[in-house]
């Protein structure tokens, strides 16, 4: 990410990290915690993010159980324990001719998982963009902001490796899987390596706080966050170019979706079939004639038939967008000790 005033630094691997502070020089003095008393919720928090994700690698999916573990702390997990409140000065707009720039608090990273916080003040936005092989928590302390995800199309054809939907031109199909506005309170909302959104994009409506953990976390140059414009699912919809079937290989594609996760993002399969059968990689030849783009997708079947109805072309874009503006603050929330 772009850096505003050199309040945020990346590490070697990509990681946001908010500057240390000269007042933060007293290393090796850890805030030792007491055996009787309650650990915070925080504290439980990267306990047992430490646990679960401990032998954690990319496409890493955890059990419905830990997944369930994660989620119930999040929910419990209120801005106070984190010490924010929409009062600070991170959530208000500075210039209102110019993109607002949103604040990232660094709450802990390491190879297996990261903590943090952004900040957003009304309508700044986080552009739409990936999570390579990434289980990702997300939680709401307070406001409004509108979520839109999506999730690749994977196509199974006969005699065929499953296949991603392509354009010559490069944009890749994508299916919505949602569309709506979030307001706090509501649930910690979860998305996997291959399913539940794990392409999105927010809008803040209302100055609104929220919290993410990756598991794994971003990591260059193998898991670098990509961003992507997104096109109308009609603006190629009558092209008679042909599609490219590419083989579906990456994080993003090609990690089996367990069972469990199934049943809670509202899948149906893990790809989708093409009920004409074609064993040609190039969706054009199908029959002997050209097809359009509708021709040859009117024989799918939806991943889901939620809520999240609709399909889009998502286009990538190079580099991070430069009216993504994010600054770095202090934590200051209730501390994490690591035995």
């Amino acid at each position: 990410m772009r850096l505003e005033g050199e309040l945020v630094r990346k590490t070697s691997g990509g990681q946001l990290v908010a500057k240390k502070s000269n007042l933060s020089s007293m290393k090796g003095k850890r805030r030792q915690r007491r055996p009787d008393c309650m650990p915070s919720v925080v504290q439980q928090l990267f306990d047992t993010c430490k646990a679960v994700f401990a032998e954690g690698t990319a496409g890493f999916i955890p059990p419905p159980e830990d997944v369930f573990r994660i989620r119930s702390i999040l929910d419990r997990l209120k801005p106070e324990d984190v010490g924010l409140s929409p009062k600070l000065p991170y959530f208000k707009n500075i210039d209102a001719r110019r993109p607002s720039p949103i604040t990232y608090l660094h709450v802990y990273a390491c190879d297996e998982f990261s903590i943090g916080i952004f900040c957003l003040p009304p309508n700044a936005v986080i552009p739409l963009h990936n999570h390579p092989g990434m289980t990702v928590f997300s939680k709401i302390f307070f406001g409004s902001m509108h979520i839109k995800s999506y999730d690749w199309v994977v196509v199974s054809q006969d005699s065929i490796e499953p296949c991603r939907v392509v354009l010559p031109s490069g944009e890749r199909l994508a299916k919505v899987k949602t569309d709506a506005v979030f307001t706090a309170p509501c649930e910690t909302s979860i998305l996997y390596p291959s399913s539940g959104g794990n392409m999105h994009c927010f809008t803040a409506k209302t100055a609104c706080a929220f919290l993410d953990v990756l598991g794994p976390p971003y990591s260059s140059p193998e898991r670098n966050c990509t961003y992507y414009f997104d096109h109308a699912y009609a603006k190629y919809a009558g092209n008679p170019d042909s599609l490219i079937m590419a083989k579906a290989d990456g994080y993003d594609d090609a990690v089996k979706t367990p069972e469990h996760v199934k049943e809670e993002v509202g899948l149906l399969a893990d790809h989708i079939p093409n009920s004409r059968g074609s064993t040609d990689a190039d969706a054009r030849a199908v029959d002997g004639k050209a097809k359009s783009i509708s021709e040859v997708l009117s024989g799918m079947s939806p991943l889901d038939l939620g809520e999240g109805e609709g399909y889009g072309w998502l286009q990538e874009r190079t580099g991070q967008p430069e009216e993504f503006l994010v600054v770095g603050a202090k934590y200051r929330g209730h501390n994490i000790v690591e035995d």
